[in-house]
């Protein structure tokens, strides 16, 4: 079997067409089972690379690990969650998200497999969250994804804002607005 190379990041940003939606489909731990088309066409791998693959192969190095931390124990839990996240394609060059993930149980209650939706995230939202993502990554690398974390959940304390909520505003959309944005696209 083949190991998997994480490219190296290039300063290049592939823009999304706003009306198409990327989808992915993960087993219980988060090994890729299916990908759109549309999700292939931007992160650049052919299907084949991508099966079996984690789905953390797309994950940048400029996405703090206090994010995918929050992200897993809400799936974990059962819970929606909404994200911001830059991505890396095969090139090396990246792109932004908007996420919407699903969480599919078997008739024990047993988590079985993850759905995640993904759309172009408005350019305002980007520019917000890159100085925020830029600290907690200086706050990892310093003191630790602990130190990170409570950060992070102070600067929403001051805010008055669960994450779900400062994602959605920082993208200036409400719960329902991006729900039936994904649904209506699916």
């Amino acid at each position: 079997m083949e190991k998997f190379v994480r490219p190296q990041p290039i300063d290049r940003e592939i823009l999304l067409d706003e009306s198409k939606v990327i989808m992915s489909k993960t087993d219980e731990k988060g090994i890729i089972e299916y990908a759109n088309q549309y999700f292939m066409n931007i992160c650049g791998y052919k299907e084949w690379e991508l099966m079996g693959e984690p789905h953390n192969v797309i994950r940048h190095p400029d996405m703090p690990k206090v994010v995918f931390k929050l992200l897993w124990d809400r799936l974990f839990e059962g819970k929606n969650i909404h994200a911001l996240i830059k991505n890396l394609a095969k090139d090396g060059s990246y792109y932004w998200v908007i996420t919407r993930f699903e969480t599919k149980y078997d008739e024990n209650k047993k988590i079985i497999a993850h759905f995640s939706y993904r759309k172009a995230p408005p350019r305002q939202a980007i520019e917000t969250i890159i100085p925020i993502y830029k600290t907690l990554i200086n706050i990892e690398n310093k003191h630790g994804l602990e130190t990170s974390e409570k950060y992070l959940f102070n600067l929403l304390e001051d805010h008055g804002l669960t994450y779900d909520e400062f994602i959605l505003q920082t993208a200036g959309v409400t719960q329902e607005e991006l729900d039936l944005y994904f649904e209506n696209s699916l």
